[in-house]
């Protein structure tokens, strides 16, 4: 990480991170959420609930370290090892929620971030070693949490929602 970030500005581009997804949300409306094909057979709602089970497992992370405990076991079961089985169990899971619950949980899941990440000192949030469950050369900031979604379901649903709309 910078050292010139600061916890303050951590904090604003997640804000930020976290508007431009609200808008992107409004913009695709709750109507269409539940539409297949948007990401192969995946739905808008199958997308959310596959990026919140991941940001979960982040912000599990987050809070033992806030704690100095180590990383806790996945909330998934023991036996998924890929990522599709994962995925696919997440998905399978939340299939009779409605998009409602899934949006609140959403929004609860990132109120929870911001709340974790507040508890830290500064100088250990930002501590680009303190994490130890974070690749080489990754660094936190705003836009780390949302990631995969910029990298892997971005172009999609803005690919779907262009012909959607």
């Amino acid at each position: 990480m910078s050292t010139s970030m600061s916890k303050a500005q951590l904090l604003a581009e997640l804000q930020s991170e976290q508007a431009a997804w609200e808008a992107l949300l409004n913009d695709i409306g709750e109507a269409k959420m539940i539409e297949p094909g948007v990401a192969g057979g995946w739905s808008i709602k199958d997308i959310i609930v596959h990026l919140i089970g991941w940001q979960k497992r982040e912000v599990s992370r987050f809070q033992a370290a806030l704690k100095h405990q180590p990383p806790p076991e996945p909330f998934w079961p023991s036996h998924l090892r890929t990522d599709d089985e994962i995925n696919a169990w997440m998905v399978a899971s939340n299939k009779d929620r409605s998009v409602s619950a899934i949006l609140e949980e959403d929004r609860a899941v990132f109120r929870e971030l911001v709340e974790t990440l507040e508890a830290f000192p500064e100088e250990e949030l930002l501590d680009p070693k303190r994490f130890d469950w974070f690749n080489e050369g990754e660094t936190l900031g705003g836009a780390f949490f949302f990631s995969h979604f910029h990298d892997e379901h971005e172009p999609d649903i803005r690919a779907w929602l262009s012909k959607h709309q």
